[in-house]
């Protein structure tokens, strides 16, 4: 019994430590990647900001301008597009983003376009209506999905197919926080001229101002989903990173403790030996 006792701690420690070596390398990995993404998140927030602006200079152009894309309405349904990640082993990154919606959403009924596997494959479990799921995942996503995306939900818009649009994704904050945040991109949110006393450059739009909104929405759209995906990415690898540390972490210490067993039970044996070959002698 000792033996076989001895032979099966032997065979978890090495298996633990296998599983060590993987989750030390899956760490490794995500760190590599992490700082990339979080670069190309911070060059998508320039296109964001800049058409952001734009789109609160011709808001402001003239006098009673009104646009569909910026008139808040009774919300009967909602739109959430849901920026998950592709795979698992990174804590409860996903959970997070699956649970923000359904709080969010309340007793609203709504609809989901999912970004990344995960959330598509959620979704669909949960039965939910999945009105796209030809963007699987999100390490593939580029801009011209984004802008395919991004034209999709302002035609969906403004047919009334729902009336409000969010972006919910996982903000990177840092390497070892990452927070859920929920975006609302329709209706757009106006913003008044902030009322400086200097004198202002007065811009003159060709076509009208109104055409000019109805084209620039989509892309705008485009812009912050991009944006939130690329956020998304940056905070799936620090989450990964992070789950992986502590997986690290943990096989160490059952390693450690498994190690002081082996030896507790073979010096059990080896005194349990001792004690019989002294009996044969005594007896002889």
């Amino acid at each position: 019994m000792a033996g076989a006792s001895l032979r099966d701690i032997r065979g978890r420690i090495k298996s633990i430590e296998s599983t060590k070596k993987i989750t030390k390398a899956m760490e490794l990995v995500a760190s590599s990647k992490v700082r990339k993404a979080r670069e190309n998140a911070e060059r998508t927030r320039m296109f964001y900001d800049i058409l952001a602006s734009a789109i609160e200079d011709l808001e402001n152009s003239g006098k009673g301008f009104e646009n569909i894309f910026s008139t808040e309405r009774e919300v009967k349904k909602i739109c959430y597009i849901v920026v998950a990640g592709d795979r698992g082993l990174a804590g409860g990154f996903n959970n997070n983003v699956f649970k923000l919606v359904a709080e969010d959403a309340g007793d609203t009924p709504y609809c989901v376009m999912p970004i990344g596997k995960k959330a598509g494959e959620h979704f669909v479990h949960t039965g939910k209506d999945v009105i796209n799921d030809t963007y699987p995942y999100t390490a593939e996503m580029h801009v011209a999905s984004c802008v395919e995306i991004g034209k999709l939900v302002a035609e969906g818009f403004k047919k009334g197919e729902f009336d409000k649009v969010c972006v919910v994704y996982t903000e990177f904050v840092s390497m070892i926080s990452q927070v859920a945040t929920s975006k609302v991109v329709l209706p757009l949110c106006r913003k008044e001229n902030s009322g400086s006393s200097g004198p202002k450059m007065l811009t003159l739009y060709e076509p009208e101002p109104e055409e000019i909104y109805e084209k620039i929405v989509p892309q705008y759209i485009s812009g912050t989903i991009y944006n939130a995906v690329c956020e998304s990415l940056a905070a799936e690898y620090a989450a990964r990173r992070s789950a992986m540390d502590s997986a690290t972490k943990n096989a160490t210490e059952m390693i450690d403790d498994l190690t002081l067993k082996y030896n507790r039970a073979r010096q059990n044996v080896i005194t349990q030996e001792l004690t019989e070959i002294v009996a044969g002698a005594e007896a002889l």
